[in-house]
Formats: C-alpha cells, structure tokens, sequence
C-alpha cells in the first residue's frame, strides 16, 4: 500500500494517508465490514447494485445520529436496486441496540472495528 505524503492538512501540519487516492467517479475499492449478526459483508457482494457509503465514527454522536436516521427516511424512496450502508466504529451490538431505538431498518449499519 503506497502511502501519499502531505495528502491533507490538519491544524496546519501535513499528514501522510495510506492508500490510493479514490476519485469522483472512480469504483470504490472493495473492503469487509461486519454486520449486526456479525457476518463479513463485502462491497463486492453487493453487485449490480448501487450502493450509498455513509462513514460515521459513531451511531451514538449527535452528528452521526441525525445524518443516518436522513438516511433511513430518504433510503425508502430511492427502490430496491439501491441501499444505503452506514460504516461505523461501533460495535456490531451497540448498532444493533442503537438502530432499534432510532426505527432504522432502511439503512445497514457495518462495523469497521476490526
């Protein structure tokens, strides 16, 4: 994995980010992630059908709260060939306590706390 130099700054210092630069327009690469059964899902298992990434750091962070419980309302609108995965920190369990609480059955929470 090439690793870019500088690619962003924060707090006015350069930091180095690993990995490909992913453009506008280009495939996303593929990457598991763990579902709230605590099954691997892959993006590539996803085929044939348009997928909506959301990345938060937690379900439980007022920010990250309100943009996914949008994207369950908007979620419902948009047909059966597109979905909407929201990435997040959390644990598999703590998304699945969470998206209980909020009415989120539009949206599929995966875990990157691997």
């Amino acid at each position: 994995m090439a690793d870019r130099a500088g690619a962003v700054m924060f707090k006015g210092n350069p930091i180095t980010l690993g990995g490909p630069e992913i453009k506008a327009g280009g495939d996303a690469p593929d990457f598991t992630a763990v579902d709230n059964g605590l099954q691997p899902v892959k993006l590539s298992q996803a085929k044939g059908k348009v997928i909506v990434l959301s990345a938060v750091p937690s379900l439980d962070t007022p920010v990250c709260d309100t943009e996914t419980r949008k994207f369950n309302q908007e979620a419902g609108k948009l047909g059966a060939n597109v979905e909407v995965w929201t990435v997040s920190m959390d644990l598999p369990f703590a998304q699945k306590r969470w998206c209980g609480a909020a009415g989120v059955t539009a949206v599929k929470t995966l875990s990157d706390f691997r």
